[in-house]
């Protein structure tokens, strides 16, 4: 027979793991904050003036996370700041984006610069990951049994005609 501090000590153990469990889902289920990218912040983007060069901002800057051209006018800086919130599995969510655009003149100038964020992007799918087919899609069971009673016993379809012949009867 157990004693009763025996009995309270296992009670003691069951609650106790009990509520490490509880602890440990809650604790899954939180999200995962992931901060990607470069983003320069206060009095140094203060200091990006028109007419400066490019050697000038990235030596005040840094390197930018990319770049482009455009055109015949000139290239742009691009430094990108992401905040990315991903709950367990599921697909991670862009929850902040800053965006600084240094846009320069033929003579490697700054000529504009302005930050955008996240509410000023539109969405634009480049790639699918799906390619177009034409026709139906079966499954692998409609794919295997297709054909179960489209053909006679004698190799021909069923109601064609035989090769080298005609339909119902001889061809002279």
């Amino acid at each position: 027979m157990l004693s009763p501090s025996h009995l309270s000590r296992r009670a003691v153990l069951r609650n106790g793991l009990v509520a490490i469990g509880i602890a440990s889902i809650i604790a899954a289920c939180s999200p995962v904050v992931d901060h990607r990218g470069y983003l320069p912040q206060g009095d140094v983007l203060q200091k990006v003036q028109p007419g400066m060069s490019k050697t000038e901002v990235q030596a005040l800057l840094g390197s930018p996370s990319t770049t482009a051209t455009v055109n015949f006018h000139g290239d742009s800086f691009y430094y990108i700041s992401d905040t990315v919130e991903q709950e367990a599995f599921f697909k991670p969510t862009v929850v902040d984006r800053r965006i600084l655009a240094i846009r320069f003149n033929q003579n490697d100038q700054v000529e504009s610069f302005a930050t955008y964020g996240l509410e000023d992007g539109r969405v634009i799918n480049f790639n699918t990951r799906q390619t177009p087919t034409r026709g139906k899609e079966l499954t692998i069971l409609q794919q295997l049994f297709s054909n179960i009673g489209k053909f006679s016993p004698g190799g021909n379809a069923v109601g064609g005609p035989a090769p080298g012949g005609s339909i119902g009867g001889s061809p002279f």
